[in-house]
């Protein structure tokens, strides 16, 4: 087999001019000056016109400098040079081989490689490698286990470079345990061995068994690199095993090995992904070369921490920093826009996108789908599920639970049936959507058919938020009664998010007596929080208890336990404004004069308001004065004096909405002719001409 040289010197010669030229040694000829396909052109038709391509060493010369060593090599030259070869050896079968797979062109290299078994052209230690690494590209388990058997045939069972590809291909096809087999049957493992070892544990999400190897590596006294604990560094992020993790940042210091990129990109990881950001912050800023997968890396750890407006901003000084993101950037850009509703700065994302051209992988195409339904743009995450070239359960389910979240129940029904038609198996998390669903449009028979389905037709056994769906799907319907004995015969105990959507339920309906059992169960549990005095609280005051309703906002008063103040938010031309119930201090004052505005313009239209909603412990007279002070009616009356008319206005709110807003954003949107898109804790409500997406169903 040709020699590749290291270092060749063509880049300093000058261009073919005259063949004649050329000393007589065609390796020279070959390697040193060939710069074009016109100038191998030259040499082979030398090589044709001196009948030297007789010789097997120079014609394999030419058909490596046509196949790799040109700077654009062209694979259908090489693969005519190699067909007009008599009896190809192993050394010229090896070359092409290796060429395909370099080219991205594995499937290729694979049917070289029969074409040698069926020519009985003796495999040597070149030849395995590179069809096992074409076996990895194409994830072919299967003709990785046949070509394992002829390493076995062939007598290579002891060669280290091909047992490492073997354990690597093993690892990338997901066959992680016969990858370890091959592994602990080496007579002699070097750390190539041990690193293949570590990458297919890592990249089949085996991190507790990296973790326990790399101990066992260290028992053993065999010695690690830097790759060894990139890989180590990102399998204890994954586990938030943050001990592990400082003693790999310990030892990178004491033997000076900062200066490793790759190294510290991972520990920024690591440090991310235990919760350690400012730890991650401080390392990242050290940083004299940030790539894009070091601010990758802290962008998905501020998005994975709810961070989400320190993540956007550190996405903003990447862009300044002319950084081009890749797909995790991006992923975690779309989950931050999704949890804040900044509609405009994810549209710009996938703007970029399209721009780029990025492929729409499945997961980029699931954040994106993610991104628009919790936005309340339920068009655009259908549109872009349609244009993803392939989809998963994951994306079925983000679209299901986006149509449940945005009232279109029956479409997300739809879709789920249309899912199982594509023989697309459902999983645990897409019943949530779809019993959601039920939940929102009020099906409750529905329900109950897809609760029993779970494990009837698909073996999977109904966790609580099953069991919390079912009791949402009978107390939004009013059957309180129902909903409180589905829990009491629950297979396990329930917990208190059970109870509290019971609690929930008793009050959109005025059942005092469930709603105290409900109370009882949640103080045997778990402290109440502010959430459950104030629903407790409402129950008795819509039944006309003032007594008992001042009495719970008394015990919590005393318990020091306070209220979650109301917040909203509205994005606009990139830049996020939040609102707080009756907090005056708003630097623009406008906002309460156009919110004062507002009220007057719906009353004319028959709004009365709420006073029920209002602080129960306001004086009567401050009552009406308190409800429309609500953070969601300041963000609307702010939207629309800083909107153009006609305008959607958009809204995000960090608890359930109350019945007042409610009434009030279905007049406003009337008297106003605007769409208002109202994100609550619970759901999307689309507000258009006087009415609502839920139906008034929420």
């Amino acid at each position: 087999m040709a020699t590749v040289l290291a270092h060749s010197p063509a880049k300093f010669l000058p261009p073919v001019t005259n063949i004649s030229q050329f000393p007589e040694n065609p390796k020279t000829l070959i390697l040193q000056r060939c710069k074009t396909t016109k100038d191998l052109n030259q040499v082979h038709a030398h090589l044709l016109k001196t009948r030297r391509h007789l010789d097997p060493t120079v014609i394999e010369n030419l058909l490596e400098s046509a196949a790799i060593l040109l700077p654009t090599p062209t694979m259908d030259y090489a693969l005519s040079i190699f067909d007009k070869i008599d009896d190809p050896d192993s050394s010229a079968y090896n070359l092409m081989i290796r060429a395909f797979t370099m080219k991205q062109f594995p499937q290729k290299a694979l049917i070289l490689f029969k074409q040698m078994l069926e020519n009985a052209v003796p495999f040597d230690e070149f030849t395995f490698p590179c069809t096992l690494k074409s076996c990895s590209r194409l994830r072919g388990r299967k003709e990785g286990k046949q070509i394992h058997a002829q390493i076995v045939k062939c007598g290579f069972w002891s060669n280290g470079i091909v047992l490492n590809t073997l354990i690597h291909m093993y690892a990338n096809c997901g066959e992680i345990e016969i990858a370890r087999k091959v592994f602990d049957g080496m007579p002699e493992r070097d750390i190539f061995a041990w690193n293949s070892m570590f990458s297919g544990y890592v990249k089949s999400g085996y991190y507790e068994d990296a973790v326990r190897l790399f101990y066992e590596m260290r028992a053993l006294g065999v010695r690690f690199n830097e790759i060894t604990l990139v890989s180590v560094l990102t399998a204890s992020g994954r586990l938030a095993d943050i001990e592990l993790g400082e003693w790999i940042a310990e030892y990178t210091r004491a033997n000076g090995l900062v200066v490793n990129v790759n190294l510290v990109t991972a520990l920024v990881d690591m440090y991310a992904k235990c919760g350690e950001l400012d730890k991650a912050q401080r390392l990242f800023d050290q940083m004299d070369r940030r790539d894009v997968v070091a601010w990758s890396a802290m962008i998905s750890g501020y998005s994975q921490a709810r961070r989400c407006k320190e993540a956007l901003d550190l996405f903003s000084e990447m862009q300044i920093a002319n950084l081009h993101p890749n797909e995790v950037t991006m992923v975690s850009v779309l989950s931050c826009c999704a949890v804040l509703g900044t509609l405009e700065t994810g549209k710009w994302v996938h703007l970029y996108i399209k721009k780029k051209r990025m492929k729409l992988t499945v997961t980029l195409g699931t954040a994106l789908i993610d991104f628009y339904a919790k936005c309340g743009q339920i068009d655009s995450a259908t549109e872009v599920f349609q244009m993803m070239p392939s989809k998963n359960v994951y994306s079925w389910t983000a679209l299901i639970q986006g149509l449940a979240n945005n009232g279109q129940g029956k479409k997300a029904l739809k879709f789920y049936q249309l899912m199982r038609e594509r023989n697309i198996e459902p999983n645990d998390v897409t019943f949530i959507g779809v019993l959601s669903a039920c939940s929102h449009v009020g099906l409750v028979d529905e329900g109950h058919e897809f609760f029993n389905s779970m494990s009837k037709e698909f073996g999977i056994e109904p966790r609580m938020e099953h069991y919390g769906c079912m009791v949402d799907i009978l107390g939004r319907a009013a059957l309180i009664k129902e909903a409180y004995q589905f829990i009491k015969k629950m297979p396990f105990q329930p917990n208190a998010v059970i109870w509290r959507t019971l609690l929930a339920s008793c009050r959109a309906h005025k059942n005092v007596e469930i709603g105290e059992e409900a109370v009882k169960q949640l103080v045997s549990l778990e402290l109440m929080h502010s959430g459950d005095y104030i629903l407790l609280s409402n129950i008795y005051a819509s039944v006309g208890r003032w007594e008992d309703a001042m009495r719970t906002r008394n015990q919590m008063k005393e318990r020091g336990i306070k209220k979650t103040p109301g917040c909203s938010l509205i994005e606009l031309e990139g830049e996020i404004y939040e609102f707080l119930a009756e907090e005056n201090a708003y630097p623009l004052k406008e906002v309460y004069c156009a919110a004062e505005d507002m009220i007057k313009q719906i009353k004319a239209a028959g709004y009365v308001p709420n006073t029920a909603d209002a602080r129960i412990d306001a004086e009567e007279d401050d009552k009406e004065a308190a409800v429309s002070h609500h953070s969601e009616k300041l963000a609307i009356a702010f939207g629309l004096i800083r909107t153009p008319p006609g305008a959607t206005i958009r809204i995000s709110k960090n608890l359930r909405v109350c019945t007042d807003c409610h009434n009030a954003a279905k007049i406003i949107s009337k008297v106003y002719n605007r769409e208002i898109v109202l994100r609550d804790r619970n759901r999307f409500h689309h507000f258009k001409e006087g009415s609502c997406s839920c139906n008034d169903y929420w």
